[in-house]
């Protein structure tokens, strides 16, 4: 879903604020339902619930898909061309009619539009099924990790635990990197595969007008949801202990005269939930809870990695698209070949040194604290990697090509276009010879072009001519400029990147683990919860909503919807996203880094407190026993001569 937003964005022809509300309905599903199924948890039969999520996921992904059966084509925008005197030739720069002014013909072309039926297409809400179908998927994965990390977790050993857990997260990691991969094919092809001729499409992959097939991934998701809900209906409602059976097994095979029935150990049976009595003890079981300050920090810090890791997710491939000159479909390929499988590596090695060297809470606070504190300090180093903005005539530089830092509406019209009335509000770009982009061929000047589809190529164009080219026939092609300065440095960007996740996951394990460590084991189910809830509600709503907003006002030049109105951005300022984007990230990870701090002060306090009063009590516990062991042998010395002596039994 988060590699399709970019197309589902463009195919329901919707702004970005409705996109955000549509990514953030999986959020608002996981809160309807999060605080109960985690307070709960531990009364109910876990792997049943967790089935019947799968179930409503999958329900829920074909509830989105829906839409794009009921819809007709894909039309994408792009602009008019006339006829030449010569009937192989097409134009994109016409005579102006009398008395007509170029932006009179956006308004009239938009009147034509409503005319034409395109007011009852502008006003479908087929989008609200997308949105309904993702609520439910947020519903149904509420219970899945809190109930399914708290079952292993209570039936496995404690030396063992964190690296069953560390492995689950790495391996559920694998979901995202499949996904972010079916994402990059789907991408790749075109939304309407099957239907449309291919050949007649005159963009590609590259155009940011371009809509892959944002439907066939959710049809294969849903069936894997459905699938993968069966195993766990035959899942028993608890697990021996680990360790147990074979103890069980030992005492079975020693006893002689011990009768069978003293030798079972039977499992705990599913205890008769009373909704009352649960609902009654929810707010002195939350009040205890938030009463734990060690939970509490941990609480604030995971609210703010929320806010940084969604954040950096949705719109890392934007960030790659418009900074590097990298396509969506690459930018998504190379999250999921590189960047999650890192990540996996990292959270199963964070889980195997826990393991490994029996880190107790007041190691794994440390590693943790180590780690994030570094690959903060590299996270700095983003900024190093810089790129020049897209040269767009009128809009970034001049015709003349000077560099500028804004332009007026006005400047889209220039001596060499002014006889061609050009549409203002038009995006269907071409580069010319001399490697400025202009938003149409209309704003060229070309006055001819030969061939068709992609390899369409446009002659005679008036304003590619006014750079001051001494010789050519001043031509463009369809698609803008690419930047290759940019797309030198985005190696090492991927590489920096790499690296950062490897040092977060690392130490994503250990912290992790500090909540299970500093809760009482019958809130562990409710922890993982509240951590979740507030992690969501706090972080993966708001996160989208306010990292958008703040992007869209780097946006240069706006796309057209179909039926009037501002679409997506086509063209941002490099620089201003740049900044904007990791400047936000680094500060969120600045709170993060003064928290972990927090953490393991406290945590070094309370524990070390603990293990001193665990100290004085054993010392206790063994100088009492020293002067019993003496005063009990003073009373049986006596008692063992009237052993020997007469063989009686001293009373």
């Amino acid at each position: 879903m988060k590699s399709m937003s970019t197309q589902i964005e463009r195919r329901f022809e919707i702004s970005s604020s409705v996109v955000g509300i549509i990514d953030g309905s999986f959020e608002i599903g996981n809160l309807m339902v999060m605080i109960l199924v985690s307070y709960l948890g531990s009364k109910v039969h876990r792997p049943k619930v967790i089935a019947a999520g799968c179930l409503i996921m999958s329900f829920g992904t074909f509830l989105s898909v829906m839409p794009h059966f009921l819809m007709g084509r894909y039309n994408y925008e792009r602009i008019p061309l006339t006829e030449d005197n010569s009937s192989t030739s097409l134009s994109a720069c016409s005579l102006p009619l009398p008395l007509h002014h170029p932006t009179l013909d956006a308004m009239e072309m938009t009147r034509e539009l409503k005319n034409s039926g395109c007011e009852k297409a502008a006003s479908s809400y087929l989008w609200i099924f997308v949105l309904m179908g993702n609520l439910l998927r947020g519903i149904g994965e509420a219970p899945i990790m809190p109930l399914g990390v708290s079952y292993v977790d209570d039936f496995a050993k404690e030396e063992n635990s964190a690296f069953y857990i560390g492995t689950i997260r790495s391996c559920g990691m694998v979901g995202p990197t499949l996904g972010f991969l079916l994402g990059a094919f789907c991408a790749n092809l075109w939304v309407d595969v099957g239907v449309v001729d291919l050949e007649s499409l005159t963009i590609n992959p590259k155009d940011t007008r371009w809509v892959g097939a944002w439907w066939l991934g959710l049809v294969i998701c849903g069936a894997v949801s459905f699938l993968a809900s069966l195993p766990f209906w035959f899942l028993p409602y608890s697990l021996p202990k680990e360790g147990e059976e074979r103890n069980l097994k030992k005492l079975s095979e020693s006893s002689v005269t011990i009768q069978e029935d003293h030798c079972k150990i039977e499992l705990p049976s599913q205890p008769q939930l009373k909704f009352s009595e649960a609902v009654k003890d929810f707010l002195p079981t939350l009040k205890k809870l938030l009463g734990n300050p060690v939970f509490l920090v941990y609480l604030f810090l995971t609210i703010l990695q929320y806010n940084s890791m969604v954040g950096l997710i949705t719109f890392e491939t934007k960030f790659m698209e418009q900074q590097f000159n990298v396509s969506v479909s690459r930018a998504i390929f190379l999250i999921g070949v590189i960047l999650l499988p890192i990540t996996i590596l990292g959270m199963f090695l964070g889980g195997f040194i826990i393991k490994k060297f029996k880190l107790h809470i007041t190691g794994m606070a440390k590693f943790g604290c180590a780690t994030f504190i570094a690959a903060y300090l590299l996270n700095l180093l983003y900024f190093t990697c810089d790129c020049e903005v897209l040269q767009v005539a009128g809009l970034t530089v001049s015709y003349s090509g000077v560099k500028q830092s804004s332009f007026p509406k006005n400047n889209l019209i220039a001596s060499c276009n002014s006889d061609c009335s050009c549409v203002l509000n038009q995006w269907d770009p071409v580069c010319g010879d001399n490697g400025i982009t202009y938003m149409t061929a209309c704003f060229a000047g070309c006055k001819s072009s030969i061939g068709t589809g992609k390899n369409m190529v446009f002659h005679n164009c008036s304003c590619v001519q006014a750079e001051g080219l001494e010789s050519g026939n001043f031509s463009a092609v369809l698609g803008q400029c690419q930047r290759e300065s940019c797309t030198k440095t985005f190696p090492y960007f991927l590489a920096l990147l790499s690296t950062c996740a490897l040092i977060l996951a690392l130490g994503g394990t250990p912290t992790y683990m500090i909540m299970f460590r500093s809760v009482s084991p019958d809130l562990k189910s409710f922890a993982v919860g509240i951590d979740a809830l507030c992690g969501r509600i706090l972080g993966g709503l708001p996160a989208p909503i306010y990292f958008g907003a703040l992007i869209d006002q780097t946006c240069l030049k706006w796309g057209t919807k179909r039926c009037g109105g501002s679409g997506s951005c086509r063209v941002y300022d490099t620089k201003a996203f740049r900044n904007v984007y990791l400047g936000l990230i680094a500060g969120l990870r600045a709170g993060c880094c003064f928290l972990y701090i927090t953490l393991f002060i406290l945590i070094i306090k309370r524990f070390q407190q603990e293990s001193n009063e665990l100290i004085d009590l054993k010392s206790t516990e063994v100088s009492s026993r020293k002067g019993s062991t003496s005063g009990s042998k003073n009373e049986t010395f006596p008692c063992a001569k009237a052993l020997e002596a007469n063989e009686e039994t001293c009373l």
